[in-house]
């Protein structure tokens, strides 16, 4: 007899924990309020009142569904690990009470991260990602064309769209991961055969991707087509069968090794052609002043989140070097030598490889179901983590879904549960069974 298909019940959540969730995400990505209240991008007193009903939301989501969030403790001990370590930095820090001000920012939004990981399962987390990134667009849409003097650069950058963010980078990641959230929703949708949200991510992928482009930001172009290239890539093996699976496999390799050699052969002409001079528009000068304030401290770092503050005699040693007033390293694992030394990057290096591996065995599974987000997502944010100081970060919103991932990928389920069999009713005067129940080891005993 043929076996029943197993129970899964709608676990989805409610429309009221969507919002909640999808408030905090648009509060990580600093749209419009930060720039707004503090164009200079200063920290104000103003700004860390306005996120203490942030926390109080977080806090209560947590609470609320903490039978689910403690399932994922893998990622709760790693989380707490580097917590751990960026508090212990307060005490060699050059600037401790910034340090020990941002742990506690870092530590409650990490949580978050492992509450997004955790409870939105499956395709939940890329569709709510995608209609909090839909709501964004729109809004900074209307910010360009009703209100261009927030919504487009005056003078650095001039004419380039900004939207509700600080500068136009800032915009440019944010869509990516709209863009990305919207491909893999799609994907998932078409795994499972729903057709009810497909008009809903056409146009937010559409509109992420516009807004991306207007950008004119070659780092957050590289991530969309590594994000949506990767999810398009995996649905058409999904699809394929095996053949394609080789052919698809094979192609990437080929490729991965000759943009590799084109690469070491002639790195100058590649970044020339892509509008880009050697020096990655002076980060490379950054870089190397940067490593020689590394290994004066190799092991310690200056202190979580305290070398670039306003009298932090290092970054000004750098600036006046550099010629430039420097914001940060414009490198994550840089940023994070500088902080934390060796330690911090050897810590989150090996958060992201297992992530990466549990994720990668895991495609059949909850890569499917979930279109391939994960994945997706992971080497957009490596590629991102090169120019960009996304790695262990306070209050950003690349770092939380990273370590959202994290909580994904060791995280399973409980094993589906199949209606039980029905059995047949017993006949009249029908006799039980006289084997295996009445004798030991299901044989008659032997008599001597």
């Amino acid at each position: 007899m043929r076996a029943p298909p197993a129970q899964v019940p709608d676990d989805s959540p409610p429309l009221w924990e969507q919002l909640a969730a999808g408030f905090v995400v648009f509060m990580l990505t600093g749209a419009l309020i930060a720039p707004v209240i503090a164009p200079d991008q200063a920290e104000t007193p103003v700004l860390r009142l306005m996120w203490l009903p942030v926390y109080a939301i977080i806090a209560g989501l947590i609470v609320f569904r903490f039978d689910r969030v403690i399932r994922a403790w893998p990622a709760w001990l790693m989380m707490f690990g580097l917590v751990a370590l960026a508090f212990a930095s307060q005490y060699w820090s050059i600037d401790p009470g910034v340090t020990e001000r941002r742990v506690i920012a870092m530590a409650i939004n990490s949580a978050f991260a492992v509450y997004l990981g955790a409870r939105f399962r499956d395709a939940a987390l890329p569709r709510l990602l995608m209609h909090t990134c839909l709501v964004m667009a729109v809004g900074s849409l209307i910010m360009v064309f009703a209100y261009p003097k927030v919504g487009v650069h005056q003078f650095d950058n001039a004419g380039l769209w900004r939207g509700l963010w600080y500068e136009k980078n800032q915009m440019g990641l944010v869509m990516v991961v709209g863009a990305v959230s919207a491909a893999a929703t799609l994907a998932a949708d078409h795994i499972a055969g729903r057709r009810d949200g497909v008009w809903i991510a056409l146009i937010a992928l559409a509109l992420t991707t516009l807004l991306v482009l207007a950008t004119q930001s070659k780092t957050s172009l590289l991530c969309w087509m590594l994000g949506v290239g990767m999810v398009g890539g995996w649905w058409a093996l999904k699809q394929g069968g095996a053949v394609i699976t080789v052919v698809g496999v094979w192609l990437g390799v080929v490729t991965v090794a000759t943009a590799t050699w084109l690469w070491n052969s002639d790195s100058a002409a590649i970044l020339e052609a892509l509008g880009k001079d050697p020096s990655l528009t002076g980060r490379t000068l950054i870089w190397e002043a940067l490593m020689r304030k590394v290994a004066e401290r190799p092991w310690t770092g200056y202190g979580f989140s305290a070398f670039w503050g306003v009298d932090s005699i290092p970054a000004r040693e750098i600036r006046i070097e550099t010629q430039w007033p420097v914001p940060s390293a414009h490198n994550g694992w840089i940023d994070l030598l500088v902080q934390l030394g060796w330690p911090g990057a050897v810590a989150v290096g090996a958060l992201m490889a297992i992530s990466a591996v549990l994720i990668v065995a895991r495609l059949n599974g909850l890569g499917a179901r979930e279109g391939y987000w994960s994945i997706a997502y992971m080497a957009g944010f490596t590629a991102l983590s090169l120019s960009e100081s996304v790695l262990l970060t306070h209050a950003n919103l690349p770092w939380v879904l990273m370590l959202a991932i994290a909580a994904r990928a060791v995280t399973f389920d409980p094993a589906p549960v199949r209606a039980p069999l029905a059995r047949p009713a017993l006949r009249a005067y029908q006799t039980r069974s006289r084997i295996a129940s009445d004798y030991v080891n299901g044989r008659r005993p032997l008599r001597f």
